[in-house]
């Protein structure tokens, strides 16, 4: 992440596919991190008893809402010609 913020400061036109490997990345790691600690509590991780029941739901919604890691690879592979 800090590489693409790094280049969308210096080279906006060319920070694309820096961005792609940020994106993908941080969604999957985040995506990681929820199922881990919603694993960690069992069933009673989805109830509105504990916090993670929500980032798990929101986690979801940045996924979905600037693409997914299938989404950003599919771009990177469009962007080189492939």
């Amino acid at each position: 992440m800090l590489k693409a913020l790094q280049k969308l400061d210096t080279d906006f036109a060319n920070a694309g596919s820096a961005v792609s490997v940020g994106k993908a990345r941080a969604g999957t790691t985040a995506t990681r991190a929820v199922q881990e600690g919603v694993q960690m509590h069992g069933g009673m991780g989805m109830t509105d008893q504990f916090d993670i029941g929500f980032f798990m739901k929101r986690a979801r919604v940045c996924e979905e809402l600037f693409g997914d890691a299938n989404f950003h690879a599919e771009r990177l592979a469009l962007m080189r010609g492939y």
